[in-house]
């Protein structure tokens, strides 16, 4: 059989599998197994449990049940609507202060949690109805909250980045580093929208009040105390300095990923304790379940990703077909546009976890030989892989959203989440135009690269 038909059966019934309803984690294990037992010498199914024990004993990989167990604690007590209630006192005087609000305490909540569903639904059952009782429209309320959620996967600590770190063999410390700046950049173009956004609705607003009389709440000022502003900050203050000491302890040399994950979920345990009361046995048992079940999904399906890879990998289908996209003398820019295309078609039916197992055999080889940085890549491929998080048919934060705010209607979901798409690819292309704005910060702290876009 010849390779170009090996891989195209491969290509094939990995599909069939995908869309036969089964479990991505399965459906991965099955066709790895099928192709070991039809492709590969018998003895290489003694060796599926060693296969995938070795590719998931990593040390980097044992962060990840760390920070999921960080991110449930945190995200399973009142800390969301906190800092969303902190945000809104201190921008409530701002235009279209609401909006922005919910952008910063969907980005620092993102960024405390690392989980996107998480970070919609702790802000979300807080923000929506907020910003629907103060006149924004609920597609507005709804896109805002759904874009501010997959910012969770790239502001550090990112189990994604955490997981391409590994399937790109590239620094995990400079890869988080890479995208801080590419986050704030994100924030500061879905604050700006937010603006924009509220003075166009504040103005249909006005218009119909001079012609009809109809009062919108929008036309209302809300104005807060000082007093008020200060009482708010003590529940928040301490997951803030949570934050910022994880990343100290990360970025200043005191502890590894592991350690910093292992700290950063203890303390959230202490934080919710002192703060919530939430330390009796049948309160944190929840968040243990809810961590358990999380790592042991997600770890299933790294450990079959890791063992497709591995049988695409000995078959020769990944080597093959990175060897013929560098065959093709495409042009550096149309072959980094050709896979973030790819990227975004996967993501209307893959999660990202799977996206980079699957493909960081096939597109890394061609990148790193078109002279790109992989960093600097990684960055890019987390953004787009935080649009397959929004855009349909299986935009995870819409039905996220759709779960916590079932009276607006999916189609004002989906023309709420569309101008944040078009605002992360912007994002893209400041990036590809501006590669300092992901690479500036790892260069700075941790030395410069010789390899840049």
């Amino acid at each position: 059989m010849s390779m170009l038909t090996l891989g195209l059966l491969f290509g094939v019934v990995t599909l069939l599998f995908m869309f036969s309803g089964a479990p991505i984690a399965f459906a991965l294990g099955s066709v790895a197994v099928l192709f070991m037992l039809l492709f590969m010498p018998a003895s290489a199914l003694n060796t599926v449990t060693q296969n995938v024990y070795e590719e998931m004993a990593s040390i980097t990989l044992l962060s990840i049940p760390l920070f999921i167990l960080k991110g449930a604690a945190i995200g399973r007590s009142r800390a969301g609507q906190d800092l969303y209630a902190a945000m809104h006192v201190w921008m409530g005087r701002v235009p279209g202060g609401l909006g922005i609000a919910n952008v910063f305490a969907c980005a620092l909540f993102a960024a405390m949690a690392g989980s996107s569903p998480a970070t919609c639904s702790a802000i979300g059952s807080a923000g929506i109805p907020e910003m629907r009782k103060r006149g924004y429209s609920p597609g507005f309320a709804a896109g805002i909250i759904a874009a501010g959620g997959t910012l969770g996967i790239l502001l550090p600590p990112s189990i994604t980045m955490i997981l391409y770190a590994v399937a790109a063999e590239q620094s995990l410390g400079r890869l988080f580093l890479a995208g801080i700046m590419p986050g704030l950049l994100l924030v500061a173009l879905f604050a700006f929208y937010a603006v924009l956004r509220y003075r166009h609705e504040h103005r249909l607003a006005q218009a119909e009040f001079v012609q009809t009389g109809a009062t919108s709440a929008l036309l209302s000022e809300e104005t807060f105390t000082n007093r008020q502003k200060f009482e708010m900050l003590p529940r928040v203050v301490p997951f803030v300095l949570l934050l910022v000491g994880v990343m100290v302890a990360l970025y200043g040399g005191f502890a590894t990923p592991s350690e910093t994950a292992g700290l950063g979920a203890m303390l959230a345990l202490l934080l919710i304790a002192v703060i919530y009361g939430v330390w009796r046995p049948r309160d944190v048992a929840p968040i243990l379940k809810a961590t358990l079940r999380e790592s042991t999904m997600l770890m299933m399906i790294i450990g079959m990703s890791l063992l497709f890879s591995y049988v695409m990998s000995f078959l020769h289908i990944s080597q093959s077909t990175a060897e013929y996209v560098v065959g093709m003398h495409l042009s550096k820019w149309i072959l980094l546009a050709t896979i973030l295309v790819m990227v975004i078609v996967l993501g209307f039916f893959l999660p990202p976890v799977s996206i980079i197992l699957m493909t960081a055999p096939i597109i890394l080889p061609p990148l790193k030989a078109a002279g790109f940085d992989l960093i600097w890549f990684g960055v890019l491929m987390t953004i787009v892989m935080e649009t397959g998080l929004i855009h349909p048919p299986v935009g995870l934060n819409i039905f996220v959203i759709k779960n916590i705010a079932p009276d607006i209607a999916l189609k004002d979901i989906i023309w709420g989440v569309l101008p944040f798409v078009g605002l992360m690819l912007l994002a893209v292309v400041l990036i590809c135009v501006f590669p300092g704005i992901a690479t500036g910060l790892p260069n700075a702290v941790m030395g410069a690269m010789a390899v840049k876009p």
